[in-house]
């Protein structure tokens, strides 16, 4: 399958919006839910250009991890563990800043990468956009 991350209130395009963060900040949490563009939600008629109609993911199985890293760079900062949350057919994830992912300040992008107990690799296809500013 093919899918496409948003989070629980915006869709993220090809390049999401910017996510804000401080640097050396650990208490944050991000949420998404990870959806299938090519298969119908529940009740829904696909829609090729609407995520509400796409069915989440199911996340059974899985380990999943966010690949940070700077822009512009092709080497991976941090790669962080992502959460599935139960029933862990409903595709939302969550994760927790580790203190090294966000120890610098700048523009990084992310991708989100599922790895199924088969060892099926879904890496998807939009990237997350962080901007970490200094901290006071």
């Amino acid at each position: 399958p093919t899918g496409t991350v948003y989070s629980n209130t915006d869709s993220f395009r090809e390049y999401s919006q910017t996510i804000k963060l401080v640097r050396g900040d650990t208490g944050g949490e991000l949420t998404l839910i990870l959806k299938d563009s090519n298969k119908a939600a529940e009740g829904a008629t696909l829609n090729p250009t609407d995520p509400d109609t796409w069915a989440p993911l199911d996340l059974t199985d899985a380990t999943i991890v966010l690949k940070l890293r700077p822009e512009g760079s092709s080497t991976v900062k941090a790669t962080v563990p992502m959460y599935r949350v139960a029933p862990y057919t409903s595709g939302e994830l969550f994760l927790q800043w580790p203190a090294e992912a966000l120890d610098t300040a700048g523009m990084f992008s992310a991708e989100v990468e599922v790895t199924y107990a088969s060892g099926q690799v879904l890496t998807i296809y939009k990237e997350l956009r962080f901007q970490v500013r200094e901290d006071y």
